[in-house]
């Protein structure tokens, strides 16, 4: 009975119904600061709601201060990991909160990071396998944040490693990986092939460069969908960035554009990206920001 749970709060996870997802991680709080000041909160999460996020990440004790109706068409989603950026080690990271816990939240669903190559490697993998475990008795999905980080990996953007990274995930019971994007960025779609479980492309371009077009091309790739914090939270009109992104992830971009393709999709104030391919941006994203 426990079980028949989990295929319901997955398809709470896609608004559309068509498995592809647009996440908005607001775990930065920990461990980085504030995003927004304290009487602020209600209005960002009310505009990525009416933008279309498919779903928020929040520690546990941010949900307890959230208003239910503001989550009125948005998943919820419990992230259990943590770290600050004041650490010794800033790649480790440990279990704040447990399954049994966000259920009582009311989440969809929880995440947990795991950074391979950290010197804390082999206990954050423990860490997701007991996760993954206790999921699978309550019916809770899991979403494995998991990226290469840390003083063994010379480069963090090898499709090669992201593809090993996600068989990780998916071999110890996450049901969705969260990841860096490769470089080139058309190689991504390598990534994908090899994952068995739905990928989501982490982040965006860090230079500044057009977040909707960057979003074109990782779909193209074969992504299943998007998470983007900072690049929204920070945004003046996160509400207006997130329906772009939504049109994109789900297939809204313009007559003819479905995820997965190279046709337009409408940004923010009305433009389109004029049909954008993903090798736009093989050489220019350097690094991707959650």
């Amino acid at each position: 009975m426990l079980k028949a749970g989990k295929p319901l709060r997955l398809r709470r996870l896609s608004l559309a119904g068509d498995n592809r997802y647009l996440f908005v991680p607001l775990d930065h709080s920990v461990s980085d600061g504030p995003l927004v000041p304290a009487g602020q909160w209600d209005d960002l999460l009310r505009a990525l709601v009416d933008g279309g996020a498919d779903g928020i990440i929040v520690h546990k004790g941010r949900v307890r201060a959230l208003a239910p109706e503001i989550l009125k068409s948005c998943a919820l989603v419990v992230h259990l990991s943590a770290s600050t950026a004041c650490a010794a080690d800033v790649d480790a990271k440990v279990l704040v909160g447990d399954v049994e816990e966000a259920l009582r939240l009311g989440a969809d669903a929880v995440s947990v990071h795991v950074n391979i190559g950290s010197d804390t490697e082999g206990q954050q993998l423990a860490d997701l396998g007991a996760v993954a475990r206790s999921c699978d008795d309550w019916g809770m999905p899991l979403i494995a944040m998991i990226y290469p980080r840390g003083p063994r990996i010379e480069n963090p953007r090898d499709p090669a490693l992201l593809a090993h990274l996600v068989n990780v995930a998916a071999d110890l019971g996450a049901d969705m990986v969260k990841t860096s994007v490769a470089l080139p960025l058309d190689r991504m779609a390598e990534v994908v092939a090899h994952s068995p479980i739905p990928v989501l492309a982490a982040g965006g371009p860090p230079d500044g460069s057009d977040l909707i077009e960057y979003g074109t091309a990782v779909m193209a790739s074969g992504c299943q969908g998007l998470a983007v914090g900072r690049r929204i939270f920070s945004a003046p009109s996160p509400a207006s960035l997130v329906a772009g992104l939504a049109a994109v992830v789900h297939g809204r971009g313009g007559a003819g554009s479905t995820p997965g393709d190279n046709g337009q999709a409408t940004r923010p104030d009305g433009t389109t990206n004029g049909g954008m391919g993903m090798t736009h941006y093989s050489t220019t994203i350097v690094a991707g920001v959650a």
